[in-house]
């Protein structure tokens, strides 16, 4: 059967979009050209362990009921009259986004696209990228015209991973914010999106689309090292940290509650606009002056899972013992509460730490049934309450609701909170 739509890249972005679509009764294809991802999916599994909470194994199975169909076929792009380009966009090592993944998705479906198609974007990518990096793509590789031959927008997506089933931060109830090349591209993106969401919000452009997203992944950033920076201050001055943000939010304006923790992960990176990409026309700090603030809170950020570690072994000396050989168990190890998502968690880089110190780590995570570190095993904990009381010491990385923490709290000898899940005196905390 041919289909309406095809998602383009099914990770985080493209499968809640693809079952979004389906559930809406929209004929949808999902390409992608990993075939172990494409043939887990057809299998109705998740392509990764764990995935993210938005989406679980049984939401597979009745995507695939109501007519989902993954494939690694190209073919299957110039069917379409609407494609969603969903590649992941990484960070590289020098902190750079990097765009291999979306330019290739663009080559593919520019080597099948029709005219009147309606390509829209929701790749995490940098202001321009849309009109300076991906329209001369789709315009080589397919002869066509981008605003007159085919509609282009970006819609940077607002996916919550870690709220399953959250109605009032669903697919649907989260207003979608997009912006076309012209204003007819526009109105084709509103057309589309206004069948999943209930609320479209239009930007003056692609640009401003884009830099809304840049927005809001730095202001989460900026906000969580703000948080952060307080947790340090006062546990150096003997405050309660959980306590003044719980009283703090009460405030009917001017806050907003963000809690202290670990390290920052996700996929929503913060971006600094000065590294700009040479696809884009830029080389280097070219605007020639800094973002301070999203420089700062990457560096306050950055060191929490040095700070942790360094709480871990003065609370092991306190206790009379060492880090080197102590044994240290670790609760919850992805970036998210109630998901298996570990992209960007800071329990990678507190586990290692923990290691080259010379303690002896074991973990568990009611999501992760593997995990490696410094490319060695860590031994996962199969029974919680047992490894809790055998440990020297505990460690809460992420408060997964499974976790029955005053029940933990009474069999760990030492009990470390970063989330500030327990209450208060029960535990240790950040």
């Amino acid at each position: 059967m041919p289909a309406d739509l095809a998602v383009i890249g099914l990770g985080h972005l493209g499968l809640p979009l693809a079952r979004a679509a389906t559930a809406a009764g929209i004929a949808t294809v999902g390409y992608d050209p990993d075939p172990h991802t494409v043939a887990e999916l057809a299998a109705g599994r998740l392509p990764s362990e764990g995935g993210d909470a938005s989406l679980t194994a049984a939401d597979v199975r009745r995507m695939l009921a109501a007519g989902f169909r993954p494939t690694t076929d190209d073919a299957e792009l110039g069917r379409v009259r609407t494609a969603v380009i969903c590649a992941p966009t990484r960070p590289g090592e020098d902190g750079a986004l990097d765009m291999t993944p979306v330019g290739d998705a663009a080559r593919t479906l520019a080597a099948r696209l029709r005219p009147h198609t309606t390509v829209l974007v929701e790749s995490a990518v940098y202001p321009g990228t849309t009109e300076e990096y991906l329209r001369p793509l789709l315009e080589a590789g397919s002869g066509l015209r981008a605003g007159r031959d085919f509609h282009l927008a970006y819609s940077p997506s607002r996916i919550d991973p870690g709220h399953p089933g959250n109605r009032s931060h669903g697919y649907a109830t989260i207003p979608k914010v997009l912006g076309g090349l012209t204003s007819a591209c526009t109105e084709a993106a509103a057309a589309f999106y206004g069948r999943l969401c209930e609320k479209v919000v239009r930007a003056r452009g692609p640009r401003e689309a884009e830099a809304v997203r840049v927005l809001e992944a730095n202001y989460r950033h900026v906000n969580i090292a703000l948080a952060n920076e307080m947790a340090v201050f006062c546990h150096d001055i003997g405050v309660d940290i959980w306590d003044v943000v719980r009283c703090a939010e009460t405030k009917p304006f001017g806050f907003q509650a963000f809690r202290p923790g670990p390290g920052v992960g996700g996929h929503g990176r913060p971006v600094d606009p000065n590294y700009l990409p040479e696809c884009l026309g830029y080389r280097g700090r070219s605007l020639g002056y800094p973002l301070r603030m999203v420089e700062l809170a990457q560096e306050v950020n950055g060191r929490m899972p040095r700070y942790v570690t360094q709480r871990c072994a003065t609370l092991l000396n306190e206790h009379g013992k060492s880090a080197r050989g102590a044994r240290v168990l670790l609760l919850g190890v992805t970036y998210k509460a109630d998901t298996g998502d570990q992209e960007g968690a800071p329990a990678r880089e507190i586990a290692s730490r923990l290691m080259e110190l010379g303690a002896q780590l074991s973990y568990h995570d009611p999501y992760v049934p593997q995990w490696r570190v410094l490319e060695r095993p860590v031994p996962r904990a199969d029974c919680l309450y047992e490894a809790a009381a055998e440990a020297d010491l505990t460690v809460l990385l992420q408060h997964h609701r499974t976790y029955d923490l005053q029940g933990l709290a009474v069999k760990a000898q030492l009990l470390l909170d970063t989330r500030g899940a327990t209450p208060a005196g029960t535990a240790h905390r950040l």
